[in-house]
């Protein structure tokens, strides 16, 4: 039982992560579906630098490359008001593609000095703890969940949208990347093609499942992480096809957007914001 627990929440830090960077840019109004390209592409960039200068440099290196993505999300969603939806898509499949490609070079290539699991998921903890506290206290957090509220009304009361909205995608972008660091630096320390392994997708799924609540996501996100577990220690001792077992968590996750239709999501999520409407 124990080990169970404590898996689940080794295995659930990077969708806890992950589900935090998204629900920060989507309480400013942003949907953000590029998670797994962006968790792909950070977990390649923190491996790259981690053999090349030191594992430590590694966290910065993914939080870096994860806030870029945030930013270049930034200038299709909020910039050029594309639609979210498809240029989040896009950027899934651009961070898959690109990580795929240039992470060749890396396969197979294990890391010397692993960073402690266990450090990595406190931050985690503590990352979520200080994102309510961001929302609920602090005069950014009015600020962005007004944006994400009524844009219009935050505008007219002199609050910058586009500036809110590209900070909080940075930001988010920053915490995704490190999902995506603590996944190569860490849980498993080493660059494997796919190794994000569809968390980036449950993440997002975890953010509407916790009604867009950061505390909410850490009991959901070690959940998921539980079943994770559970998939790879129950195979082969059942007499269940492994296939079966890999579908469970995706198929929890259809199950809990089918029925969570009602949580309230933020009034202007996906909308891009034009000031001349």
């Amino acid at each position: 039982m124990e080990e169970a627990l404590v898996r689940a929440v080794l295995f659930g830090t990077p969708i806890l992560l992950a589900s935090l960077g998204a629900l920060l840019s989507e309480r400013g109004g942003v949907v953000n579906l590029g998670v797994e390209g962006m968790m792909a592409l950070s977990a390649l960039g923190a491996f790259a630098v981690a053999l090349e200068v030191g594992p430590v440099w590694g966290i910065p290196a993914g939080v870096g490359v994860g806030s870029f993505m945030g930013l270049f999300l930034g200038l299709f969603a909020v910039v050029l008001r594309a639609n979210q939806f498809v240029a989040g898509l896009a950027l899934a499949a651009l961070g898959l593609g690109a990580s795929g490609l240039l992470g060749k070079r890396y396969e197979g290539v294990p890391l010397p000095q692993p960073l402690p699991e266990g450090g990595l998921a406190l931050v985690a903890l503590a990352l979520a703890l200080g994102l309510h506290l961001l929302l609920s206290r602090t005069r950014f957090g009015l600020y962005l969940r007004s944006v994400g509220e009524n844009p219009k009304a935050a505008d007219l009361f002199g609050v910058s949208v586009e500036g809110v909205r590209y900070l909080a995608l940075a930001l988010g972008g920053g915490i995704i990347g490190l999902a995506g660091a603590y996944l190569s630096l860490a849980y498993r320390p080493s660059w494997t093609d796919g190794m994000t392994s569809g968390l980036g997708w449950v993440a997002i799924a975890l953010v509407i499942l916790a009604g867009w609540h950061p505390l909410r996501a850490v009991l959901g996100a070690y959940f998921f992480g539980l079943l994770f577990f559970l998939q790879f220690r129950l195979q082969g001792s059942v007499p269940i096809p492994s296939e079966a077992f890999a579908a469970m968590p995706y198929l929890l996750v259809i199950l809990v957007l089918a029925l969570s239709g009602r949580a309230r999501a933020p009034k202007a999520l996906g909308q891009p914001f034009d000031r001349g409407r």
